[in-house]
């Protein structure tokens, strides 16, 4: 029997065909009137389908959307934090009736993804989303622009899912499913399992930081998400090489795995940051590691405002408990890796290296010290910056 955690609301709930079902299920889906869905959208139907958004399975009817925005719960009281919702304009929802079914399209690639039974319609506060998703309804903010950016109207209903977008094949056997992931570490016999969240390269700090949770629990699972990101940031395929010179050459391959899931990025900070909790005691993780400005963007959060909203939450309402983490550095008089916590020494002693002052570095063919980042990783850093020009 599984010592995990178990899933949020109790099972896992995915909705994704099997394999055999599936040319039959685009084959009915290019038949019947279609839903163009945004790449959040599109990411939002991919964790619905796999069941890493468990207990959901379909996008917010019209009470668990008030729900969420107004107290991060879902309508029967279980904790979630952000809508997961799909939206169509005005015109649209007066074509569509409650019962019917329509196809779900990704805008970008034209792609067949999946079904909705229509279950109900409605408008929504777009501004007060933003305000209690985000804390802020400042149009700069990248989440608040995709928000703002949607058409007038929700549409509710269950879903069934039957294409992966690719990813299972980009990423072999990093993309895994909850029910995937459970299975791995039931195999491993561990009982406790920290997720390390990441969208960025790790350096020194990342990697001190993973194994801090590595002692803390039985296992570690470094989980990066490879969904759409916003510009600037860098590409799945970069990070991926990098995470693997780390888990080759500085973990131990007994404790640490990585695996990787295709979310699109929100950027919502502390709420995010829960959402991120939530989906990980799915995939079977007991624990999660949150550091410095969680999932945030610019100046929107304070340092430790992610740590502060899991407080918000009742004993026993998150399964996947925060480890909660200071900012990491070295410290030249420490002469290692260590914190804001733990080190006593004033700033200067502290190598910092902003991530605008590091791509310029790169970018120039200048390697930062080892301090900072592993060299192999540096190396594959430079090789992608480089190739910019």
């Amino acid at each position: 029997m599984s010592k995990l955690v178990p899933p949020h609301g109790g099972k896992l709930t995915p909705v994704l065909a099997a394999e055999a079902q599936r040319p039959e299920l685009q084959a009915k889906a290019k038949s019947l009137p279609a839903i163009r869905m945004s790449s959040r959208e599109t990411s939002d139907l991919l964790m619905i389908g796999m069941g890493a958004f468990s207990p959901l399975t379909g996008f917010m009817g019209k009470a668990d959307y008030e729900s969420v925005v107004n107290t991060k719960h879902l309508a029967n009281g279980l904790a979630w934090p952000i809508p997961i919702t799909l939206s169509v304009t005005k015109e649209q929802a007066a074509d569509l009736k409650e019962g019917q079914q329509v196809a779900l399209v990704d805008d970008e690639t034209d792609t067949y993804v999946g079904i909705l039974t229509v279950q109900e319609k409605y408008e929504y506060d777009k501004t007060k989303e933003c305000k209690e998703v985000f804390f802020t309804d400042d149009m700069e903010h990248p989440g608040v622009q995709k928000v703002m950016s949607q058409p007038e109207v929700n549409v509710g209903g269950s879903v069934v899912t039957f294409s992966q977008m690719g990813y299972a094949t980009k990423y072999g056997a990093y993309y895994a499913t909850p029910a995937q992931t459970r299975a791995l570490f039931d195999e491993k016999g561990w009982a406790t399992v920290a997720a390390f969240q990441t969208r960025n390269p790790l350096h020194r700090s990342h990697e001190f930081l993973c194994k801090i949770g590595n002692e803390v629990c039985d296992g570690l699972l470094i989980h990066p998400i490879v969904g759409k990101l916003k510009p600037g940031d860098i590409p799945a395929e970069t990070r991926l090489k990098c995470y693997e010179i780390l888990l080759d050459n500085y973990f131990n391959a007994k404790s640490a795995v990585m695996r990787v899931y295709p979310m699109e990025m929100r950027y919502a900070g502390p709420s995010e940051g829960i959402l991120h909790s939530i989906f990980r005691q799915n995939f079977g993780c007991s624990h999660i590691l949150i550091g410095r400005d969680h999932a945030g963007v610019g100046s929107y959060y304070t340092s430790y405002q992610a740590q502060e909203l899991f407080d918000q939450f009742k004993p026993g309402e998150l399964l996947c408990q925060p480890i909660k983490v200071t900012s990491a550095f070295y410290c030249n008089k420490c002469e290692g890796m260590t914190t804001e916590k733990t080190c006593p020494h004033s700033p200067e002693d502290h190598l910092n290296i902003s991530g605008t002052k590091l791509r310029a570095m790169l970018g120039a063919g200048e390697l930062p010290p080892s301090n900072f980042s592993r060299p192999e990783v540096l190396k594959a850093l430079m090789a992608y910056y480089q190739s910019l020009k």
